[in-house]
C-alpha cells in the first residue's frame, strides 16, 4: 500500500474500486464518534437511456465514442454536465453491446501492459474507420475517475472530492509503472491526498470492518489467509499471515501472485465462442465486430443465468449493420449447461496441487492485444502460486496450506465457482494430511473492495487493525561486470538488490557499501528486475547467478543523464546508490557522486515508454 500525507482537515475518506468492469465509490466520515463506522456506498448518477438519468451503486467501466448523429438526436445530459465527448457507464455498455467498434473496455488491464505506451490513443482496437478520435487507456481511466468526482461533488458540494482523503485500489500484482499511472490519473484531477491499496487487502479490510468485535475469535496465531480475487480482468492471489506481537494479533501480507490477466472478460469471450459455434453449425458466419458485440451480450446473459437459478437459458442476439435490424439480426441462446461446461470445467478444472499452468509456443507474429494468460485454468494458477510461495512461511511441505479463504470479485457471486475452488483446495490439503481450510464469512462482492478501501483510511488514523505489507516484490538493478571484453559475449551482469520484499512506501535506504560507475552525457540503458518469491534477499546483496523462474526482467529504462559540472559526455562517474520506494509505489534510485555528494542523478522505474531524468 502507498500514500501521500493524510489530510487531517478532510471530512471524508473516499474509497474507490477502479475496476475492470465496474467502478464503486464508498465513503466514511473520519470525524464519526462511532467506534466501528460503516462505509457507505455513493449512488452514482449516470445515463441509462437517452433522456434518462439513474443513480446506481456501480458505474460500469465502459466508455463509448458516439458519432455526431447520436448527439444530435438524443438527450445525453448529466446533472452536472451539458455535454461530453464520451459516454460512460450503463448507456455506454448498452450501446457498445450493439456497436462494439465504438466501445472502450478493459482500460485497467491495458495500464499494466508492458509492451505498449498506455498514453497512446489506440482504443477501441480495430474500430470502424469513422472513429477518428480514439482514446488511451490512461485517458479512459482518468475519465472514469472524473465521472466519480463529478458525482461526489454533485452530492457533497460543501466537501469537494479533491479535498478528501482518496484511497484507490489496485491489483496486488500491479507493477510500479501501473501504480504510477493510476496515481497520476487521480492527481491530474486535483487530488491532494491519495493512497493506493492492494485489492485483496481491501477485501480483507472489508471483512474486518464487518465484524470488528469478533474477528479475533475467528482467526488464531499461525493462520494463513488466502485471498482469491477473480475480477473482470485479473486473477489476484495474496497470502496474509496471522502473527502475535506483544500479546496482540497482527496481520501481515506475505506473498502476492503474478499479474494474471484472467477473469470475467475471458469467460465472456469463451461463452461468445460457444454461441458462435452454434451459429456456425446453423450456417452463419460472424464478422470480428459481431463477435465483439456478442461478447458483451454473453456477459449480460451470463449474469442473468448466475443470478437466477430458475433460468435454464437466455436468448442472445447478434446485431447486424442492415437497415432492417430486427430482421437481419442473428439469434441464439446461452444455456445453463453452457455455463457449467464452459466456465466451470474450463476455468475451474479439477487438477493436482503439483500441476502448473500450461504453456504453448507463441506465434512470431500477433496482433496488438492484451497479454492474456495462456492457460484459462484458474485452479492451476492457484496450485502454482501455492507451490512457488512455499518459502513464505516456516511451514514445511510441498505447498503452502492456507487455513482460511476469502473470496472476492464478481465471478464468485455464484457459489458454483467458490464451492468448486474451495473443494479443490481442500482436496489438495487432504492429500498431504493437512486440515481443511475454512471460508471467511459472506461479503458483498460488488462493494467489498471499495468499502474496505474507505475503512483503510479510517484505520490509517490509528484505529482498528492494520495489515502490514510494503512492496510485494524484491527489486534489483543490473550492474555490468568490469571484466575484460570477450569477442562474441556480452559482459556478465550482476543483480544488485535495491529494494527488498516488504520495504515500506516512503522509506529510503543508502547503499554506500557499493561504489559503482555511472555513465553520463550519452544514452544508456538501465535494466531492472523483480521477484515475488525471493523475499529474503537483503538490500545491497549482489547476485552473480539466479533462476529465471525466480526473477523477472522488467521494462528497461533508456535515458541520458546530464554531464554536470566538470564531467564530459561519456564520463564514468564514481557513485553510490540510494533507493527509495515512493508514496505511490514506484522505485526511485538516486546516484550520489562519491567525490561531490551534492551532485546527484535520479533514475526512476516509472512510466513505460517515457524517458525520465
Amino acid at each position: 500500500m502507498s500514500a501521500m500525507a493524510s489530510n487531517h482537515s478532510a471530512r471524508y475518506v473516499i474509497g474507490i474500486d477502479l475496476g475492470t468492469t465496474h467502478c464503486v465509490l464508498s465513503y466514511l466520515d473520519k470525524n464519526t464518534a462511532v467506534e466501528n463506522p460503516i462505509s457507505h456506498i455513493l449512488a452514482i448518477a449516470q445515463i441509462t437511456a437517452p433522456g434518462n438519468v439513474e443513480e446506481k451503486a456501480q458505474l460500469p467501466s465502459f466508455l463509448y465514442l458516439p458519432h455526431g448523429a447520436e448527439f444530435a438526436t438524443q438527450e445525453l445530459t448529466l446533472p452536472w454536465l451539458t455535454q461530453s465527448p464520451y459516454l460512460v457507464g450503463v448507456l455506454a455498455r448498452e450501446l457498445g453491446s450493439k456497436t462494439a467498434l465504438r466501445l472502450v473496455s478493459s482500460a485497467k488491464s491495458w495500464l499494466s501492459h508492458t509492451d505498449i505506451n498506455p498514453r497512446s490513443a489506440f482504443l477501441p482496437l480495430d474500430s470502424a474507420d469513422e472513429v477518428v478520435e480514439k482514446v488511451s487507456p490512461f485517458l479512459a481511466s482518468q475519465t472514469y475517475l472524473q465521472h466519480l468526482q463529478a458525482a461526489w461533488d454533485h452530492v457533497f458540494p460543501e466537501h469537494p472530492w479533491i479535498q478528501q482523503d482518496i484511497v484507490i485500489t489496485v491489483p496486488a500484482s500491479f507493477d510500479p509503472a501501473a501504480r504510477a499511472l493510476t496515481a497520476e490519473a487521480a492527481t491530474s484531477l486535483g487530488v491532494q491526498q491519495l493512497t493506493l491499496l492492494e485489492e485483496p487487502q481491501a477485501a480483507l479490510y472489508s471483512w474486518l470492518q464487518s465484524m470488528p468485535e469478533t474477528w479475533r475469535q475467528q482467526v488464531k496465531v499461525g493462520d494463513i489467509i488466502l485471498v482469491i480475487d477473480v475480477g473482470g480482468g485479473t486473477t489476484d492471489l495474496s497470502l496474509i499471515s496471522v502473527v502475535e506481537e506483544q500479546g496482540q494479533l497482527h496481520l501481515t501480507r506475505i506473498a502476492v501472485g503474478d499479474h494474471i490477466l484472467l477473469g470475467g472478460d475471458n469467460m465472456d469471450l469463451a461463452l461468445a465462442y460457444q454461441v458462435q459455434a452454434k451459429l456456425t453449425e446453423a450456417g452463419h458466419t460472424l464478422q470480428p465486430w459481431q463477435l465483439m458485440a456478442l461478447t458483451q451480450t454473453c456477459r449480460m446473459a451470463k449474469e442473468q443465468l448466475l443470478s437466477d437459478v430458475t433460468l435454464q437459458s437466455v436468448p442472445v442476439v447478434v446485431p447486424s449493420r442492415s437497415s432492417q435490424l430486427l430482421g437481419a439480426s442473428l439469434r441464439s441462446e446461452l444455456t445453463r449447461e453452457d455455463i457449467e461446461q464452459i466456465l466451470l470445467a474450463g476455468f475451474f478444472p479439477h487438477c493436482h496441487y503439483q500441476d502448473q499452468p500450461q504453456q504453448r509456443a507463441r506465434s512470431g507474429l500477433k496482433k496488438l492485444g492484451l497479454p492474456y494468460a495462456q492457460d484459462a485454468g484458474i485452479t492451476r494458477h492457484l496450485a502454482a502460486f501455492l507451490s512457488r510461495q512455499k518459502s513464505a512461511t516456516e511451514m514445511m511441505g510441498e505447498f503452502i496450506q492456507p487455513t482460511l479463504v476469502l473470496f472476492n470479485g464478481g465471478v464468485f457471486k455464484s457459489s458454483l465457482f467458490s464451492t468448486r475452488v474451495l473443494t479443490i483446495l481442500n482436496d489438495w490439503i487432504a492429500h498431504v494430511g493437512g486440515t481443511s481450510a475454512r471460508l471467511l464469512g459472506d461479503a458483498d462482492l460488488d462493494c467489498a473492495v471499495a468499502c474496505g478501501a474507505a475503512y483503510y483510511g479510517y484505520v490509517r488514523q490509528g484505529r482498528g487493525v492494520r495489515i502490514r505489507g510494503g512492496v510485494a516484490s524484491s527489486y534489483y538493478v543490473g550492474v555490468e561486470s568490469a571484466l575484460p571484453a570477450v569477442p562474441g559475449f556480452a559482459p556478465p551482469l550482476q543483480l544488485l538488490c535495491v529494494a527488498p520484499f516488504g520495504m515500506e512506501e516512503g522509506s529510503q535506504i543508502e547503499l554506500t557499501q557499493h561504489e559503482l560507475g555511472l555513465v553520463v552525457g550519452e544514452p544508456v540503458q538501465f535494466k531492472f528486475f523483480g521477484s515475488n518469491t525471493r523475499r529474503y534477499d537483503e538490500v545491497g546483496i549482489l547476485l552473480d547467478t539466479w533462476l529465471p523462474a525466480e526473477i523477472e526482467e522488467l521494462p528497461e529504462i533508456q535515458l541520458t543523464l546530464p554531464a554536470e559540472g566538470d564531467h564530459q559526455s561519456g564520463d564514468v562517474v564514481p557513485v553510490h546508490l540510494s533507493s527509495r520506494v515512493t508514496e505511490v509505489g514506484t522505485l526511485a534510485l538516486l546516484a550520489v557522486s562519491v567525490a561531490f555528494p551534492q551532485q546527484t542523478w535520479q533514475i526512476e522505474l516509472n512510466l513505460r515508454g517515457e524517458k525520465k531524468n
